[in-house]
C-alpha cells in the first residue's frame, strides 16, 4: 500500500506540475478547482468515504467467520442500493449544477459560475465510479489483496495528465480536458479494473434490494452518521474553497496547490498505513483479540508520527524551494510560487495530525463505530469554521484557512485519541509521546540543515530556476533524510527497525552483504 500510494502521490505531483505549467494559478485553475465542489458535496452527502469504511468490517466479519455467501449477498445489496441512489443524485446535481456552484462559490462572477458548472457536469460521473469502486476495493482489502486497489488512484492521475496534455488540445475551454481526463481515469481505475479483478478471483454478485438483511442494515447504520454529520475531513475542502472564493483571482488555485502538496505525505504515510492496518484491525475486533488490536494500532500510530514529522520540518524550512521544484514553470509565475509557499508553511503545521487522522478513523470503523468519530469531527468542523471567520479578519487574510485547518486537525486528533483510549482501556501515551519528542528533535535537525543549505550563495537562485530548485531539493532531502535516520537510530527508536529490515531486503536483492 505504501508503494502504490507513493506512486500515486508521485503521479499526483506530476499531474499538478502539468496543470501548473499549462494553466498556472489564474481564473481557469480557479474554475477547475471549484468545479469539484459540487461532485465533492455529492460524494459527502452519500457518505462515499465512509461507505467503504462501514462496508469493510461487516464484509470481513462474514468472510472471516466462514459465511462467504452471506458476505457476497451483503456486497450485492449494498452495491445495488447505492448505485440507484448515486445515479439519481448525479442526475439531480447535473440539472442543478449552476445554483449549487453559486452556493458553494458565492464570491465568483456569473461568467465564472457558468464555467464552474460546466466543468462540474463533466466530472460528476466519476463519483459513481469512486463509490462503487470503493465497495469492490473493500472486498479485496478484506481478502488481503492490496495491489489492485493500489492501481485506482494511479490510473486516475494518469487520466488527468492525459486530459491536460492531449484532450485539452481539442476542447474548449482547454482546462476542461483535465475534467474529461479525470472522469475517464476514474471509470477505468476505480470501476473497470476492480471489476475485472473480481471476475478473475471469483465473486457472487446478484442485484438485490434486500436492505432488511442484518449485514446490509448494519452497513447503512454505520454510514448514517456521516450523512447527518459535518465531519471536518469531509467538508474541510468545501469550506476552505468557499472562503477562498471571496478573494482575488488565483487564491482558490493557490489554496488547492498548497493543499495538494500537504496531502502528499498524508497519502503516502497516513492513508497507506491506515488502509494496510484496517483489515487486520477489523479481523482482530471480529475475533475479539483486543490486545492484538491495541498493539497494531499503537505501532501504526508511532510509525505514522515517525514518518510524517520530518515532512513538517521540510515544509516549514524550505517551502519556497519545494513549491518551485514542483510547480514553477510555464504559466506558473514567481508570484504564484511565493503565495503557494506561504500557504504550504501554514498547512505544514498540521501535517502530522492529518496523517494520524485516517489511522484513528479506521480504528473506530474497525470496531463498527462510525458515530463517535463523526460527532467529534462535526465539533471540530465548528472550530474550523469559527477559526476561519476569526483569523481571516486579521493580517492573515486567506492564510486563515490553512492555519485554521492545521489547528483544527490537531484538536480533532487529540479528541479522537482520548476517546479511543477510554474505549480500549488506555493507550500507551508515554510511548507515543516519546516517539513524538524524539522524532521532533531529529526533524528539527533535518529542518535546520535544510534551512542552512538555503542560505548558501549557490542556493539563492533555487526559487527562480526550476532545475536549480529540483537539484537543491534533492541536495536537502538526501543528506537530511540520512541525518534523520541516523539520529533516530542513535536514539534507539524502535520505528527504525522497519527501515533496517527494508534496507536488508534491498541489499539481499542487490547481492550486497555486510562485511
Amino acid at each position: 500500500m505504501v508503494a502504490s500510494l507513493f506512486l500515486s502521490r508521485i503521479l499526483g505531483l506530476v499531474r499538478d506540475m502539468v496543470m501548473s505549467g499549462q494553466f498556472g494559478a489564474g481564473a481557469a485553475a480557479d474554475a477547475y478547482r471549484l468545479s469539484f465542489q459540487v461532485p465533492d458535496l455529492l460524494f459527502f452527502l452519500v457518505a462515499g468515504g465512509a461507505l467503504s469504511s462501514a462496508f469493510i468490517p461487516v464484509f470481513s466479519e462474514y468472510w472471516h467467520t466462514d459465511r462467504r455467501s452471506e458476505a457476497w449477498h451483503v456486497f450485492s445489496a449494498v452495491v445495488t442500493v447505492m448505485s440507484t441512489a448515486v445515479l439519481a443524485a448525479c442526475a439531480l446535481a447535473w440539472i442543478w449544477a449552476g445554483p449549487l456552484a453559486q452556493a458553494l462559490a458565492p464570491g465568483k462572477s456569473p461568467a465564472e459560475i457558468e464555467v464552474i458548472a460546466y466543468l462540474s457536469r463533466i466530472v460528476l460521473p466519476a463519483q459513481f465510479a469512486f463509490l462503487i469502486g470503493g465497495l469492490m476495493f473493500g472486498t479485496l482489502y478484506a481478502r488481503q489483496v492490496f495491489a489492485v486497489p493500489g492501481l485506482g488512484p494511479n490510473v486516475y492521475n494518469l487520466g488527468i495528465i492525459f486530459g491536460a496534455l492531449v484532450i485539452s488540445q481539442f476542447v474548449f475551454p482547454p482546462i476542461s480536458g483535465m475534467s474529461w481526463g479525470a472522469t475517464l481515469g476514474a471509470i477505468v481505475g476505480n470501476l473497470l479494473i476492480p471489476l475485472w479483478a473480481l471476475q478473475r478471483m471469483g465473486w457472487e454478485f446478484r442485484p438485490s434490494f434486500d436492505v432488511r438483511h442484518p449485514g446490509v442494515a448494519k452497513v447503512f447504520r454505520l454510514m448514517l452518521p456521516v450523512v447527518l454529520g459535518l465531519s471536518l475531513p469531509g467538508v474541510y475542502g468545501l469550506i476552505m474553497q468557499y472562503f477562498g472564493s471571496f478573494y482575488q483571482t488565483g487564491v482558490n488555485a493557490a489554496l488547492s496547490y498548497a493543499n495538494l502538496l500537504m496531502q502528499a505525505p498524508l497519502g503516502v504515510f497516513g492513508q497507506s498505513l491506515a488502509l494496510a492496518a484496517f483489515p487486520a484491525l477489523a479481523q482482530f475486533f471480529a475475533q475479539s483479540k483486543e490486545a492484538m488490536f491495541k498493539d497494531q494500532l499503537e505501532r501504526t500510530l508511532r510509525t505514522t508520527l515517525y514518518l510524517s514529522l520530518p515532512v513538517t520540518a521540510l515544509f516549514l524550512a524550505a517551502a519556497p524551494t519545494v513549491v518551485a521544484a514542483i510547480y514553477r514553470h510555464g504559466a506558473f509565475t514567481q508570484a504564484d510560487t511565493d503565495r503557494v509557499a506561504w500557504l504550504l508553511q501554514l498547512f505544514a503545521i498540521g501535517v502530522w495530525a492529518w496523517c494520524l487522522h485516517p489511522v484513528l478513523m479506521r480504528a473506530f470503523f474497525a470496531r463498527h463505530d462510525s458515530v463517535t468519530p463523526i460527532v467529534i469531527g462535526t465539533v471540530t468542523t465548528g472550530v474550523f469554521f469559527a477559526l476561519c471567520q476569526i483569523l481571516r479578519s486579521t493580517d492573515l487574510s486567506y492564510g486563515a484557512m490553512p492555519l485554521a485547518g492545521s489547528l483544527s486537525a490537531i484538536v480533532l486528533v487529540g479528541l479522537l485519541m482520548v476517546v479511543l483510549a477510554r474505549r480500549l482501556g488506555g493507550l500507551d501515551f508515554a510511548a507515543l509521546g516519546t516517539t513524538f519528542a524524539k522524532a521532533s528533535l531529529a526533524s528539527a535537525a533535518f529542518g535546520a540543515v535544510s534551512y542552512g543549505l538555503l542560505q548558501l550563495p549557490l542556493a539563492q537562485n533555487g526559487g527562480v530556476n526550476k532545475l536549480a530548485s529540483v537539484g537543491l531539493l534533492l541536495a536537502m532531502c538526501l543528506p537530511g533524510a540520512w541525518l534523520y535516520y541516523g539520529l533516530t537510530r542513535w536514539m534507539r527508536m524502535p520505528e527504525t527497525d522497519a527501515l533496517d529490515r527494508a534496507f536488508g531486503r534491498i541489499n539481499r536483492k542487490l547481492g550486497i552483504t555486510r562485511a
